[in-house]
């Protein structure tokens, strides 16, 4: 494979593009700064085919993105690879306001082929390819110039192996026929929704403090505020201010802006500052939060009453079993919220619906109707239907009365 220098101009970086575009694949990894900031500070681009890779530097001086832009959200012909990209995507969302496309997560796939929950990318070289990942430069500061050699191999090894892994994973998917299964899943990750955060969702991202509509209205209008607050500021929103404070202060809201001073997690000083002024503006504004907008409340208790966390343990039983039998990961199935949920009597689902309810929704919904047990086959746990048990064990009964 070609590896080409550091490319730092518009020129390289089209002529560049204009080969990838060709390809049916690129694999793509980035590298990025946020730990002051609110956006994410785009540092270093990696990309690669099965013939060629380079690395892009965003910070070189009167470059112009656009090729890869282009080739990454407005050429379908090319499918776009990351390896547990949401990151790398939520940058280029903020940069053109579209996801790439169509994509393909390489840690996706591996939970529909194994029994990998979440791996991460040196456990998937190291698995697939044997290679130990040189870990070394993963926490270097990238947006400092020059970059060392060391940087940038370290950086292209990120592309240049998922180059490889890629087609292999792609045959196993082919070969177990589970290729469909991750289709609603890419899918879901295109979503530009997925990677934009609106100030007016923003609180139900926090614990919420009970279901009382006042503070939960409070509880809105101040996630939106920090939300804005940090945007405009460009830092993270725990330097405004920490999830547990706002839900304090959405609980027990200070009557008068010097009683700021008395918030744990606030500097004294908003007890007369203009941020101090402008929290208690958003108080004042709060209005109860809206029914439709009240949060559902799950269901306490299981059809089967007191027994209903039981349930929930069964079905997490189940899903154990189930993805032993499929080698697959069990939270590419469902998740434990959701078998509570089924445990408690909801029946809207994902789990209930397309290949999921073929491959695990149904017996999960037939083991809480009290139509599926467990068995032990061979020193293994399993399951069997209630109906097939009760007829073998008639079977074997009618059996037994015929040889006396």
């Amino acid at each position: 494979m070609k590896i080409h220098d550091l490319i730092t101009t518009t020129d390289a970086l089209a002529d560049l593009c204009e080969r990838l575009a060709k390809s049916e694949f690129v694999t793509v990894d980035t590298e990025f700064m946020r730990e002051n900031t609110y956006w994410p500070e785009l540092c270093l681009v990696q990309i690669a085919n099965e013939e060629e890779a380079a690395a892009i530097d965003p910070l070189a001086d009167g470059i112009d993105l656009s090729p890869l832009l282009e080739l990454m959200c407005d050429n379908e012909d090319v499918l776009k690879v990351f390896h547990a990209g949401g990151q790398d995507v939520e940058i280029i969302v903020n940069l053109t306001g579209k996801t790439p496309h169509p994509i393909f997560d390489t840690q996706i796939a591996m939970m529909a082929i194994s029994q990998s929950e979440q791996i991460g990318y040196a456990n998937l070289v190291e698995s697939w390819l044997g290679i130990t990942v040189d870990k070394g430069a993963r926490f270097t500061d990238w947006s400092r110039r020059p970059l060392t050699d060391r940087q940038i191999e370290y950086a292209i090894g990120d592309v240049t192996h998922l180059s490889e892994i890629f087609p292999k994973i792609l045959n196993k998917l082919i070969k177990t026929g589970r290729g469909a299964w991750l289709d609603a899943e890419m899918d879901k990750l295109a979503e530009v929704s997925n990677y934009v955060t609106d100030p007016d969702q923003a609180w139900r991202r926090i614990r919420s403090p009970g279901r009382n509509p006042a503070v939960l209205g409070r509880l809105k209008g101040l996630a939106a505020w920090r939300e804005g607050e940090a945007q405009h500021k460009n830092i993270p929103r725990g330097r405004i201010m920490r999830d547990e404070t706002l839900a304090d202060i959405a609980s027990h809201p200070p009557k008068q802006q010097r009683d700021l001073a008395k918030v744990r997690g606030l500097s004294s000083a908003w007890k007369d500052n203009d941020i101090g002024k402008r929290l208690m503006r958003v108080l004042e504004n709060a209005t109860p939060l809206d029914k439709s907008e009240m949060p559902e409340k799950m269901k306490r208790g299981a059809p089967l009453g007191k027994e209903g966390a039981l349930v929930a343990d069964l079905l997490k039983l189940l899903l154990k079993i189930r993805a032993r039998e499929i080698d697959v990961a069990a939270r590419l199935l469902t998740r434990a919220d959701e078998m509570e949920a089924l445990a408690a009597g909801i029946r809207d689902l994902p789990i209930l619906e397309g290949w999921r309810y073929d491959v695990f929704g149904r017996d999960a919904l037939e083991l809480v109707e009290g139509k599926l047990a467990f068995a032990v086959k061979g020193g293994k746990l399993a399951m069997t239907h209630v109906d097939d048990m009760q007829a073998s064990m008639e079977e074997a009964l009618n059996d037994a009365e015929a040889a006396e």
